[in-house]
């Protein structure tokens, strides 16, 4: 009995893994195509809320973040139900110039759901949902509190997530924040329709090309010739007009590629001509930085010439006052001598008038 018992348990194991592993692989999966049918409308209009494609893709990444997300505990031990905003506005809360306090700060936007979907439409306008959805992946802490074992945001499929939504920054997205893809009240639902459409004649495909092989080989008489006929000429009609949608996308996009290649050269073209125009301003520059260095060295050696001068003439000048102290001296003697002199001639003229 207890071997018994082991053996259910594992089983049970085993299939609650298996369970989980397609669960995550099929959500991965319809991600992939709901990206690839994203880009190839948005060849031809531009993508807004009433598109099909982005109302299938909104829902399957809302499921694909809400995955095996943790409930909230209240304060009487009770979980509720969380939803993927309150996981994004916390792990991208660093994330630089992020739209996440814009959304929170939302008048008509009040569930948490709904903060949500306008997250989602917000981050497509800005071409920035890679962006988000890798930041937030790299708070592996904050994701573990958030989500339990098993979750898509937790296992290796994440890195294909991000790599997938970097192809969605080459749409051009038009959303309104007021409309009824907000409504926060009903949960998202994926369409698979569109995609079992596309396996189906992916399979249709090639087991037309099966019959032709076959029916070839096996016969040719035109018994077998007729009906198979008529169902080969639907086919290559239906392939004709994949053909023709194939080349007008591929036309699309070598004209978008051809308009791209014309704005780079004109980019590299101004960028060119702004280079040469600043190699002529350095050049000129240097040359004048060059006359202005030639006028200050001239200016230095006049200015050096006219200090050794005023040293020349400042000991010239020492030197005379020298020799002028030289000869003072003997001229002071000689005026007293002249002084004296005269003192004595009018003092005998004086005698002999009184004579």
């Amino acid at each position: 009995m207890a071997s018994l018992s082991l053996g259910l348990s594992l089983s049970r194991k085993k299939n609650i893994s298996r369970n989980a592993a397609v669960e995550r692989k099929n959500l991965i999966t319809v991600c992939r195509f709901s990206v690839k049918t994203l880009i190839d409308r948005s060849c031809f209009e531009t993508i807004d809320d009433s598109a099909p494609e982005f109302v299938n893709f909104a829902s399957i990444l809302e499921q694909i973040l809400s995955h095996r997300l943790k409930g909230q505990i209240t304060w009487f031990g009770y979980e509720s139900p969380r939803s993927f905003w309150d996981y994004i506005r916390v792990a991208c809360s660093k994330v630089p110039h992020s739209c996440i306090c814009s959304i929170e700060n939302m008048e008509n936007v009040s569930s948490s759901r709904a903060k949500g979907r306008a997250w989602i439409r917000v981050a497509l306008m800005e071409k920035r949902l890679s962006e988000y959805v890798t930041a937030a992946l790299r708070d592996f802490k904050t994701t573990r509190r958030f989500y339990d074992d098993g979750a898509i945001v937790l296992g290796e499929e994440a890195n294909m997530l991000a790599g997938m939504l970097l192809g969605l920054n080459a749409i051009d997205f038009s959303f309104c924040l007021k409309g009824e893809g907000l409504d926060g009240s009903f949960p998202a639902v994926i369409d698979y329709t569109p995609y079992l459409k596309f396996t189906q004649s992916i399979s249709s495909d090639e087991e037309e090309l099966r019959t032709l092989g076959s029916s070839g080989s096996e016969s040719s008489t035109p018994e077998n010739i007729g009906p198979p006929f008529i169902m080969d000429e639907n086919s290559w009609y239906n392939k004709c007009k994949r053909v023709e949608q194939k080349y007008r996308l591929a036309l699309e996009q070598k004209g978008y590629l051809e308009e791209l290649v014309r704005l780079r050269e004109a980019q590299l073209s101004d960028s060119v001509s702004q280079n040469k125009l600043l190699l002529q301003r350095i050049e000129r520059t240097e040359l004048n930085h060059k006359l202005e260095k030639e006028q200050l060295e001239y200016i230095i050696v006049e200015l050096q010439d006219q200090l050794k001068s005023f040293h020349s003439l400042g000991q010239l000048s020492a030197d005379a006052s020298l020799s002028q102290i030289s000869f003072d001296p003997g001229q002071s003697q000689d005026g007293n001598g002249k002084h004296e002199g005269s003192h004595l001639t009018r003092d005998s003229t004086e005698i002999t008038y009184s004579k």
